[in-house]
């Protein structure tokens, strides 16, 4: 099975569920437009966002003289898709190392994601060294050593309780002195003690910073696609901490929902980078909005 086959696997719940509603009412109701808004509630959108897109379908509707159930639907996706398309791509590569910072909460995947992300850079024939500055968690530098060598990448790590800060360092100037393309950091995310991860990732910016001005290039949050509207209240707490350049949605696969990912984008205005679907090393897929809504909602229809 495909990546895409399986994110459709894992969101068919809302999209068989929608279906129902569109195969049920042929025309345009009061009921269908409230039996939409519940659905999406239900597929993790959100409830101020999903009053917000039935509101704007209406008018459109109105606009456009539709009458139709399954024309109102192919507007609602397309008014999805077009919350989703958030284009804000990093700068060219300054001087090396590019530089990617990646937060989030202990638990969803985001070592696991480093190293799937580490593995696209190589197969780009990119040199890549991995850095350790989760030293919080008991053994999340070990399990960052072990993707560094099923990924062929140079790795920098100290011991357990170590100074974040210091770890980045170290990988700063390896990086430089073994000319390396791409250095990407792991992180703590202890959001229980927000003061003390502020302290960290501040001294953590500091130190790339001194390095290399232009550093971090990017800064990747990821999410647990599971947890539903748990991962706004991450994503707005770490965007108080630190500017968040993309978002990274995983367990896709997992998920009978996945509205997260629409609701992520319009609130902050930045990008879902990567969704992972499973746990495999290429398992990690490029965002494609357009898919994203078919895999939700159904495919497109040209003709409508």
């Amino acid at each position: 099975m495909n990546l895409f086959a399986r994110l459709k696997e894992g969101l068919s719940k809302t999209r068989n569920q929608i279906a129902a509603i569109v195969e049920h009412d042929k025309l345009i109701s009061e009921e269908f437009y409230e039996s939409l808004e519940d659905a999406l509630i239900t597929a993790d959108v959100g409830a101020d966002l999903s009053e917000e897109t039935i509101a704007q379908l209406r008018r459109e509707v109105e606009i456009d003289g539709i009458t139709t159930c399954k024309e109102a639907y192919a507007y609602m996706k397309r008014i999805l898709a077009h919350h989703l398309l958030i284009v804000s791509d990093p700068d060219d590569f300054p001087p090396k190392p590019w530089t990617l910072l990646v937060i989030g909460v202990n638990g969803v995947g985001k070592t696991t994601t480093i190293g799937k992300v580490a593995k696209e850079y190589r197969d780009l024939g990119r040199s890549v060294i991995l850095a350790a500055a989760d030293t919080f968690r008991a053994g999340a530098t070990e399990q960052l050593r072990i993707w560094s060598d099923r990924t062929g990448c140079d790795f920098v790590g100290q011991h357990e309780g170590a100074d974040a800060a210091s770890v980045v360092f170290d990988g700063m100037e390896a990086a430089k002195g073994r000319g390396h393309d791409v250095m990407i950091i792991d992180t703590a995310g202890r959001l229980h003690n927000k003061k003390n991860l502020m302290t960290e990732l501040d001294k953590i910016v500091r130190v790339l910073k001194k390095a290399n001005p232009w550093t971090p290039n990017e800064v990747l949050l990821v999410l647990d696609g599971t947890t539903g509207q748990n991962a706004i209240a991450q994503a707005e707490a770490f965007n108080d901490i630190i500017k968040i350049t993309g978002f990274v949605v995983t367990k896709l696969d997992g998920t009978a929902k996945g509205g997260v990912a629409i609701n992520l984008t319009k609130r902050f205005g930045i990008p879902v980078r990567k969704i992972g679907v499973g746990e495999g090393i290429d398992d990690l897929q490029d965002f494609d909005p357009v898919q994203y809504v078919e895999a939700m909602f159904g495919d497109f229809d040209p003709t409508v």
